[in-house]
């Protein structure tokens, strides 16, 4: 039996990061992409770090109306989305990708009919002195890992809708799916 090699796990999780990120670029709708952009991650297991933590490099945009990745995938590449994944991570170790989209009322609505497991959290309740992610992540992970985390934003901080899964492809589906339900609708 041949041994997995650490090179061979990241070229993996890289394969399957490139792979979920076309597809996105192919059939995402481009009105769920944030102001601040988007981005989709996948970690090494046992992941300790951002570096541990795959995503694309100066996220994912829209450009011209569709949706364009800014880079390549590599480790390292996405801190925010990371510790999203690492905070999760350390209440199910098995829940190893997470992606943000732009928030709205009616999409939130649209997830609560689809019967996604939601939290939310309210960032005007943040403890000082801890990261957003770190703190409104682990919140919502008390019980479960849900399969989205949403928040209606604070001054200056981009109200967002969070996507968590085992991988990039289950994000990406998830992603491409709504995308597909909000064909007719205002976001």
């Amino acid at each position: 039996m041949t041994e997995v090699t650490r090179d061979d796990e990241k070229r993996q999780i890289l394969d399957a990061l490139g792979f979920a990120v076309e597809e996105l670029k192919n059939k995402m709708d481009p009105r769920l992409i944030p102001e601040v952009g988007s981005n989709i991650t996948y970690a090494l297991p046992a992941a300790r770090s951002p570096g541990d933590v795959a995503g694309v490099e100066g996220r994912i945009v829209t450009m011209r109306g569709s949706v364009h990745p800014v880079g390549a995938c590599a480790f390292g590449a996405s801190d925010h989305i990371a510790r999203i994944v690492l905070t999760a991570m350390r209440f199910d170790p098995l829940i190893r990708s997470a992606a943000n989209i732009r928030f709205s009322d009616n999409l939130a609505a649209l997830l609560e009919d689809l019967s996604f497991d939601i939290c939310w959290f309210d960032r005007n309740k943040e403890p000082p002195g801890i990261q957003t992610m770190d703190w409104g992540v682990a919140s919502c992970c008390k019980d479960e890992v849900p399969d989205m985390i949403l928040d209606r934003g604070a001054v200056g901080k981009e109200p967002m809708i969070r996507i968590l899964g085992p991988d990039p492809v289950s994000v990406a589906n998830t992603i491409i799916m709504l995308s597909s339900r909000i064909t007719t609708m205002e976001i």
